[in-house]
Order: C-alpha cells, then sequence, then structure tokens
C-alpha cells in the first residue's frame, strides 16, 4: 500500500449525534455500529488506508470513551506505522489558556493547527467522522493537484426537493465554484456538499486564523471559511462523487442504511472486494443456525444462536432468538437476547437488550421504529409501541 506523505486526514468525530436518541447517550455518533460488524467510523479510516493516508487525527469531544478505546493504535485500519498512525485529539489547554470546546468545525481545526504543523503536509483533507461510504481519497487529491485548487469540495447530486438540507454549490464547466449557500431555502443548483474537503494547508490555515479572530463567526466550515474563501477570490472546486453515501444522522436513517445492505445487490457492497472496510471485532465462532430456523434476506454476524425466524434484518455479533421468535425489519446489537415467541417489527436494538418470552416490539411496515437503549430488560409479555424509545437500562414490565 503507497503512501501519501504529503497529505494527512484531520477527522472529525465528536458530534453528539443528539436525533440518534437513546443510541447516543454514551457513546459519540461516529461510534454507533452498522452492518453487523462495522462501526461508522470504520468507513473514513478504512478510505485513508485504502486512499494511501497514513495520518490521521480524529478529533473528538463528546462522550469520547467508547471511541478512543475502539481506536485504539489504529491497527485494524493498518494505521499504526512508524512514520505515521491515528491520533486521538480531544479539546485540550495549554499555558494560560482557559479551555473551551471546539466551537464548530473550523474551530476544531484551527485548534489542532499544531498536530498539522508536526507532519508539514502540503495538503490536509478533513472528513466527517459520521457517513458511510467507499472513496478515494487519492483520487480527489489527484483532482485538486490538477487544477492547482487551494480548496476541492466533494459533491453529489441529490433531489432538488431535498437540497435545502445540504450545503449547495453552484459550479462553471471547469468544476470550479462560482456559488455556495448552506442550507438555502430556494436552491439553485442540485450538487450538495458531502462534508469532505481537501485543502492546501498553508492557504486554508490564513482562513481559519482570520475565522478565529472573528467574534461572529460560528466558525463552520461551511457557514463560515468556505464562503469566505469564495468571497476572496480563492480557487474553490467542486468534485463529484456518485457511488453510495448516507449520512445516519437518524434513527431512521441508521436504520434504512442498514437495511441498504440487504437483497441481491446492494448498493454498497461490503464484502471483501478492492476496497475493504477494517473494523474491531471480537473473535468469536461461526453463527449457528437451528433446525426449525427460517431466514430470509438478512445478514447474521458471528456468534450468533439462530433457532427462530429471520426477516429483512441485520443481526450482529452474539445475538441469540430462540424458537417461536420472529425478527422482522430490525436491525438487533451485539448481545441481544430475544426469547421464545417474541415478536419484533421495525425495531432498532442496541447492545445486551433483553427481550421476555413473548413480548411484541413495534408492529406493521408503515409505522414509526421502536429503538431500545443498551441493557434494557423488556419483560415477558410486555408490548411496546411503534414511535417508542426505551432508555438505556430501563425495565420495561408491561406495555408501553
Amino acid at each position: 500500500m503507497g503512501t501519501n506523505k504529503d497529505c494527512i486526514a484531520m477527522l472529525l468525530a465528536g458530534g453528539q449525534g443528539s436525533r440518534l436518541g437513546v443510541l447516543t447517550r454514551h457513546r459519540a455518533k461516529p461510534a454507533v455500529p452498522y452492518g453487523g460488524k462495522y462501526r461508522i467510523i470504520d468507513f473514513p479510516l478504512s478510505n485513508c488506508a485504502n486512499s494511501g493516508i497514513d495520518v490521521v487525527g480524529v478529533l473528538t469531544q463528546y462522550e469520547p470513551f467508547i471511541l478512543n478505546s475502539y481506536i485504539g493504535t489504529g491497527a485494524p485500519w493498518d494505521l499504526d506505522t512508524m512514520s505515521g498512525g491515528v491520533f486521538v485529539l480531544s479539546p485540550y489547554t495549554q499555558a494560560g489558556d482557559i479551555g473551551r470546546w471546539f466551537e464548530g468545525t473550523a474551530d476544531a481545526i484551527y485548534q489542532n493547527a499544531y498536530f498539522v504543523d508536526r507532519f508539514d503536509p502540503a495538503y490536509i483533507a478533513v472528513l466527517s467522522g459520521d457517513h458511510i461510504y467507499k472513496m478515494d481519497y487519492a483520487a480527489m487529491l489527484d483532482f485538486h493537484k490538477a487544477n492547482n485548487a487551494d480548496a476541492t469540495i466533494a459533491v453529489m447530486q441529490v433531489p432538488i426537493e431535498e437540497a435545502s438540507r445540504f450545503g449547495i454549490l453552484e459550479t462553471n464547466k471547469q468544476d470550479q465554484v462560482t456559488a455556495f449557500v448552506e442550507k438555502p431555502k430556494e436552491p439553485k443548483s442540485d450538487l450538495a456538499s458531502m462534508g469532505v474537503y481537501i485543502f492546501t494547508w498553508q492557504k486554508v490555515k490564513e482562513y481559519l486564523i482570520a475565522d478565529a479572530a472573528n467574534p461572529s463567526s460560528s466558525h463552520d466550515f461551511g457557514k463560515d471559511v468556505i464562503p469566505a474563501m469564495l468571497n476572496s477570490g480563492a480557487r474553490l472546486f467542486a468534485y463529484r462523487f456518485s457511488g453510495y453515501w448516507r449520512d445516519v444522522g437518524t434513527v431512521e436513517s441508521l436504520w434504512q442504511a442498514n437495511m441498504d445492505l440487504l437483497g441481491a445487490n446492494p448498493e454498497l457492497d461490503l464484502s471483501t472486494g478492492s476496497w475493504k472496510i477494517y473494523s474491531r471485532n471480537p473473535n468469536m465462532s461461526a453463527a449457528h443456525i437451528g433446525e426449525g430456523a427460517q431466514l430470509r434476506s438478512c445478514m447474521v454476524a458471528e456468534g450468533c444462536e439462530i433457532s427462530g425466524t429471520i426477516e429483512h434484518s441485520v443481526l450482529f455479533q452474539g445475538v441469540t432468538v430462540e424458537e417461536g421468535a420472529v425478527v422482522r425489519d430490525s436491525v438487533i446489537m451485539s448481545g441481544c437476547t430475544i426469547k421464545r415467541g417474541a415478536v419484533l417489527e421495525r425495531a432498532v436494538l442496541a447492545e445486551s437488550v433483553e427481550v421476555g418470552a413473548g413480548a411484541t416490539i413495534g408492529a406493521t411496515p408503515k409505522d414509526a421504529l421502536v429503538v431500545v437503549g443498551a441493557e434494557a430488560v423488556i419483560d415477558p409479555g410486555a408490548a411496546i409501541a411503534p414511535g417508542t424509545s426505551v432508555e438505556p437500562g430501563a425495565h420495561v414490565t408491561e406495555a408501553v
């Protein structure tokens, strides 16, 4: 694997992910499990490894412990080299400073400019830690260099009716950015920023210093720095991406991203292939499928014990589904136990939930999802209605 010593990556992983509710009570959004054996942060980390970027700064803030321990030395992603590696960067103070949180995406990079300067890169890639996608940053860097760009923004086309949710770019025929508006009410383009940037370091550093000195700034790349660069005549280019990409900011989008993995030809291929997604996994035995089990269009990870019926669902490691239990259109995270006769539909269960015999969670296909926090216990016969959210560690004894 080659290395790109002239570019390092800064991975923004401090988001609280409050719209994920009980799933992020005690962890940052990038640490949320996905796809049976991964966490969301595996995707940008693996993209870096596959793209030959071997220095990655991971900027944490909200509930960082799980994320820090998961990343460790970076070995699963081949990011534990002598000349590079993965570095977890939390807010800190220097002598004489008053400590403060990162105030925005741009401020997070500004506060860690010393770290970037240690490696003296010509370019930096600024990435979000909560997107699911496969992308070759080396190809984007080549595009950036070929255009002698100051900033390159990865974009993808979105339906115009959804464009107001994104930062929207307008470009000329050479894909040079001519306008950029964050979440416009009346979008004039369908080119949406993916929150994936490559900057010429010394150039963007000037803007970060100026932005930090501006008390009226929100210190955000999309809202402040990129518009400032565009307004002052810097060379900004749009890099078009056409593959699978999901921002899993809500429970519904996380559930849908898991459902996207099912079926004969999923849009996102997690099989080994030439662009492997690496992860840190427990070493467990193969899943055991019992004699009376019925499985249809599902993904079952290692260590599972299945004796019931699984339909169109994703099961993580070490899940037990007893005889007579039914799991449909659901995401069941590691260590959960579904007892005899329980029925789950359109449910998302965090780790180590116990569902008692005969309990019912969720209902018909069009109803809202049920989300159950880690280590909750659902008593036998209890019923949880669609749209309900159960707190981590809760004990549900009857219908809710």
